[in-house]
Order: structure tokens, then sequence, then C-alpha cells
């Protein structure tokens, strides 16, 4: 074994932001924080891109998100919009549907998606190569970090040649993962219940006439749980849970996958291209932010999957931190700012784990008799009307809402503290509608009626505004420019 080359007179690299970790949230995070202008190092240990499509399902929030990054188009073509999900139980009878079909929670995008990981990952990554000013480091692997009042010293360390090389940064973000050297790093432990659950993940290509559930459907059979669903790129996934005593080498063998599947798909016309198992938790770090080293994704929090949420409550985080970071480092904002992203995103990233819970609890049930009065008591419930409409309408979903923070108030006190909607508006000089945030571009944007728009008080913040006068039937027919100064990156 080649022997470690500690570091010696090696010059220190100078940047504002390390990233550990380039799964899908960290390169999220990299993507936009390079397009705020902000000097970034992302260090991988992996030396190639991940293979394994671990994560399945995004949402509207998500996509939006995507959007921001200016990295939409590359994403969506692959996607799978389903119209419905179906909850049956063991003799395949359907005792709750969401009609996602009749959805729209007013975001821009239709609310569910199931896509390739890989896939976008590659994207992602190949977002990055338009900045300069951002360098993915694959192969990398943090070994030390220590911090004091003014930046963070790390070590890193590449997994080939053993050599490392000192960095020193403004902020750390780590998105290593549910065992995150970050997390452990900054010594922030992990709290609340574990529920480990063994989920084994089966990805395949299927021709159409040989599929035979052709709908996304949650199998709430208590002998053997399962989902099932035609997914990204023509294919189709296949999840279900092992039974305790089981061995992961076992299932993985052709005869016992290909009897798994049989009920979905005719084995002998579907190609496994993926089977992969996974355990889910339900964990969160003690606090996410320690001085300047700041936890997102899995390393911050880890969910049941049964919302499909553990992926989308990541990239919520780097949308919320990345734009706070780049106006602190710009003088902007001031570094109070960051003490918002815990208070923001950790009340919702727990109520969407406690929904996932709960989801669990209802349709994985470990007995015939807890299945049978699950599904008795809920087709009694759903003979409500209004019940009913809030199973078909996905309304169990927790709506993103801050209660405290920057802009607290949530749905309690009116629209403050809620996500903006983001509906297809004209622009003047063009014929084809856009996206609202499109339409407005990067930054903090004051939308009022022509002439009613109250510059005086505005102006005279710090925080880059710019003001858009909107038509009453809802065309912004004006751009004002930004006050005097505050022409610096923005969210």
């Amino acid at each position: 074994m080649r022997s470690a080359q500690r570091p010696g007179h090696e010059a220190v690299q100078e940047v504002d932001v390390v990233i550990v970790g380039c799964g899908p949230v960290g390169a999220l995070a990299a993507n936009l924080l390079g397009a705020r202008g902000v000097r970034t190092l992302v260090v991988e240990r992996s030396t190639g891109p991940h293979r394994q499509p671990r994560v399945f399902s995004c949402d509207d929030e998500a996509l939006r998100i995507y959007q921001q990054a200016g990295l939409l188009d590359q994403i969506v073509g692959d996607l799978h919009q389903p119209s419905r999900v179906d909850y049956v139980n063991h003799a395949g009878r359907v005792f709750a549907t969401v009609d996602l079909a009749e959805v729209d929670f007013g975001y821009g995008h239709a609310p569910l998606h199931f896509f390739d990981q890989p896939s976008v990952e590659q994207a992602l990554r190949g977002g990055l190569r338009r900045f300069d000013h951002v360098e993915l480091a694959l192969g990398v692997e943090l070994v030390t970090l220590r911090q004091d009042d003014d930046a963070v010293h790390l070590v890193v360390r590449d997994v080939v040649t053993q050599r490392y090389r000192p960095v020193r940064a403004r902020y750390v973000l780590g998105c290593d993962g549910a065992r995150s050297t970050t997390r452990t790093a900054v010594k922030i432990p992990l709290s609340g219940a574990s529920y480990p659950q063994a989920w084994l993940a089966v990805t395949g290509d299927v021709t159409g006439d040989a599929v035979r559930v052709g709908h996304t459907t949650f199998v709430c059979d208590w002998r053997r749980p399962a989902f099932v669903s035609p997914g990204a790129r023509g294919g189709y996934r296949m999840e279900f849970m092992l039974r305790p005593g089981e061995i992961e080498a076992d299932l993985l063998q052709p005869e016992s996958l290909a009897r798994l599947v049989e009920p979905y798909v005719d084995p002998a016309r579907f190609t496994v291209t993926r089977a992969l198992v996974s355990t889910f938790h339900h964990r969160t770090a003690r606090q996410w932010r320690r001085g300047r080293v700041f936890l997102a994704g899995d390393a911050a929090h880890q969910m049941p999957p049964l919302l499909g949420q553990s992926l989308c409550s990541g990239l919520r985080d780097a949308a919320n931190l990345t734009w706070k970071l780049s106006l602190v480092l710009s003088g902007a904002a001031d570094p109070a700012v960051l003490d918002t992203y815990e208070v923001e995103r950790r009340p919702h990233t727990v109520a969407m784990a406690r929904a996932s819970v709960r989801m669990a609890r209802l349709f994985l049930p470990g007995s015939r008799r807890a299945a049978w009065l699950r599904d008795v008591a809920l087709r009694a419930a759903q003979t409500v009307s209004r019940v009913r409409r809030y199973v078909r309408h996905f309304e169990f979903k927790p709506e993103p809402a801050y209660q405290q923070g920057l802009l607290a108030g949530g749905r309690r006190d009116g629209a403050v503290g809620t996500m903006f909607p983001q509906p297809r508006v004209g622009t003047r000089g063009s014929a084809t509608p856009h996206l609202l945030d499109a339409a407005l571009g990067a930054g903090f944007a004051v939308l009022g009626r022509p002439g009613a728009v109250p510059t005086g008080d505005l102006r005279r913040h710090r925080l880059p505004v710019r003001f858009v006068a909107v038509h009453p039937a809802g065309t912004p027919v004006a751009a004002l420019p930004a006050p005097p100064g505050s022409e610096r990156p923005a969210p």
C-alpha cells in the first residue's frame, strides 16, 4: 500500500464554500451557488458517477428548484408523470386513490414525477461545467476539519494517490449522506426514533404488453408490502419490503426476482437493470449547523420513503441555504441570516417525516386483522366527501410554510411565510407565456399594479430588489431597475 503524504508546504486552496458530497443535493447546491458567483469546491469520494437509483420520485417543488438552477430542460425529458396512485389490499382491491390529474398546488409543475437517479445526477454534474469558479473534485475525501471565527480549515485526500491538500473556506456544507463524515467531524449526534426497514428496489426495462399493473400502485399486503410503477425512460420500478430473516443474496437470485415481479410484469420480458437492497430510517441531526459548518439532505435528516420526500427535503435545504450564503458572502446580508436556515427548514422536514411514518403505519399493517380494519375504516371514511377529497387531492402532504424565520407566518396568518404561486404569465415582447419565476428572473422582486409599487421605502434596503409592474390581467408590463448599489448575486 502506498503511504499517504501528509500536507507539507502545499499552497492552501482558498474558496468561499466547500461542499462535501456530490449526490443530488450536493450537486444542486453547487449549481445554485455557481449561478450566484460563489467560489465553490465540491469534494466527492467516489471516482465516478453514482450508478444506483436509490431515490426515485420528486415533486413540483423539486422541479421548481431545478428550474431555479437553470437545469429544468435537462431533467424533465426523461421523467414519468403518473396520473394517479392506487392503494390496494392483498387481493388487489383499491381502498384509496390519489387522483394526481386533479391536483395542482400552484407551483408550476405536476405534483409527482418519477426519475432515473443516475440521469439526474449526470445533468446536475454537467451543469457545473457552466461555472469556471466551481470545481468538482472526484475521488477526494474529507479527512479533517477545524474552524475558527473567520474560516473553516480542511484537509482533503485523493483516494487514488493518497496525497493530501489543505483547503480554507468561509463555509462548509455537508451533503455526504446518512453516514456523513462532515456531521461526525463537527460532533453533531443524530436524535429521534429510528425504524430501520430494508427494501429491495428492482428497476428494469419492459415492453408495454408485458406490464400487468400499468399505473402507480402501493400494494398494502401485510405479507409483502410493495410499490410498483412505470418509471423514467420507459422503465419499470418495483420495491418490496423484506420479511424478517430474509437474506439479501437469496432475494437477488434470478429465480427469486422472477417470483417477486411476476404479479406486476411478465418476468420473461422484463430485463433487470438494477436490484439493490436499501435500509430506511427516521432520524434527524440534533442541530443542522455548528459554527460555519451546515448539514443538508440525509446528513441532516432521514425519513421513510412512503411519501417520496427524502430527496425533495434535501433539495429544499439546498435552495433555502444557498441564496443566504451568497448574500452573506457578498456582504449584502448580515451573517445572522444564516441562523434562519434550520429555523425555517426543520419544522417542515419534521412534519414530512411524521407524515411518512403515519403513512407507513396506515398502509403497511403487520397482520391480516390490522389490514382488514384499515380497509373497512378507510372505505367508511371516504363516504364523507371532505375526507374523500382530502385523500384524492393529496391534501395530507404537509404544505411548505415558514412559521418562524425571515418571513414567518404560515397559513394561519395568511400568505406570509408560504410559497409564492408560479402561474404562466405573458410578458412584454413575447407571444409565449412563461412560468413566473422565468419571467421575473433571479433575485428578489416586488409585484404591484402600475403606479402602485411602494418604491420609496424599498429602495432604502440593501438587498437587491427589482420592481415589476403587473397589469390587472396578470401580464408584467415593466420591470424597473434594482436599487443603486444592490447589483449583487441574488436568490
